[in-house]
């Protein structure tokens, strides 16, 4: 009975460890999803990994986000949008590749409402780039509850998995052993 509370104590502590891996990001800090700041420049030096969040601040009815194409994101057009979140604020949650995230608004991507990120495998290796050659990297919006905004320009904690479970699959073998 002991061994069972301990391996159930044990999975617990590994479930927190991998659930706090995961980051938030407001998409342009305190500035939030509007027309104005550089997108490009607020993702550059931030590296995105998958299962991270992206969180767009704006009010239903001003704005919207939609994940498009390198076409779209280059010619600001929703036409080949695969997901648009017209509720603010929205959380998208990031999976690997480059994603593409425009404002449909008339005349809100032509100002600059358009992200792109690059986000890399989460497997605790080599950062990936943050952005790619073409301003801004949008996210795959996956409509989730909304996070609290980070304070502006702070870098946000990330803490590896990996380590933890191997840990814990060294400790389960050595219980089922015994």
């Amino acid at each position: 009975m002991a061994s069972r509370s301990a391996l159930l104590a044990l999975l617990v502590a590994v479930s927190c460890v991998a659930a706090a891996s995961a980051v938030s990001y407001t998409v342009g800090d305190t500035q939030g999803w509007k027309i104005g700041p550089d997108y490009s420049t607020w993702a550059s030096g931030k590296t995105f990994n998958e299962g991270d969040e992206l969180m767009f601040n704006f009010a239903t009815g001003s704005h919207d986000v939609a994940e498009v194409d390198k076409s779209g994101y280059d010619g600001c057009s929703g036409s080949s949008s695969s997901n648009t979140i017209n509720n603010g604020p929205a959380t998208v949650k990031l999976t690997a590749g480059t994603h593409y995230y425009i404002c449909t608004f008339s005349g809100h991507c032509d100002g600059g409402m358009k992200l792109a990120v690059t986000v890399g495998s989460g497997s605790g290796g080599s950062p990936s780039p943050s952005t790619p050659s073409t301003p801004g990297t949008p996210a795959t919006p996956a409509p989730t509850t909304p996070a609290a905004p980070s304070p502006k320009n702070a870098a946000p904690a990330r803490f590896t998995a990996a380590p933890a479970l191997a840990v814990a699959a060294g400790v389960l073998v050595k219980l089922a052993l015994f």
